[in-house]
């Protein structure tokens, strides 16, 4: 059983966590649709489908940017509750090459595949921490 505090204190860190998670998800969500689109375009699909693409792109940078916040505030958070076993170094590093510089729909598709998975493992990462925060009941 833990104290009051810090059972706050792991709310908060959990609360913390599952927004970073639903940042990141939202990101993923438009990283697929950004995909669905960039094969459309590589295939052929013409002016509509390049912009419904890099809309989509555009979309996706938002929520990662959300998912950046997010995740600093989830670190924060984790601090507080200290954890020894908790490794929360990869979080803040996953979106720094994102969608730097394309080249072409080839490049352009490389780099959304490339950003799906670095969201697949920080997500993983979040979930895999959000398993380990103890229970919060108050005894």
């Amino acid at each position: 059983m833990m104290n009051a505090d810090m059972a706050r204190e792991v709310r908060e860190a959990r609360a913390a966590g599952i927004r970073a998670l639903n940042s990141l998800r939202r990101a993923e969500k438009a990283l697929d649709s950004a995909r669905g689109w960039g094969i459309m375009d590589m295939l052929g699909g013409g002016l509509i489908s390049s912009l419904i693409k890099h809309s989509k792109v555009d979309d996706a940078q938002h929520y990662v940017e959300q998912a950046q916040y997010d995740l600093e505030d989830f670190c924060r958070e984790l601090k507080d509750v200290n954890l020894p076993d908790v490794r929360i170094d990869g979080f803040l590093t996953f979106a720094d090459f994102f969608f730097d510089g394309f080249l072409a729909d080839f490049l352009v598709q490389q780099r959304i595949n490339e950003a799906r998975s670095q969201l697949d493992r920080a997500c993983r990462q979040v979930e895999d921490v959000l398993r380990q925060l103890p229970a919060d009941n108050i005894g």
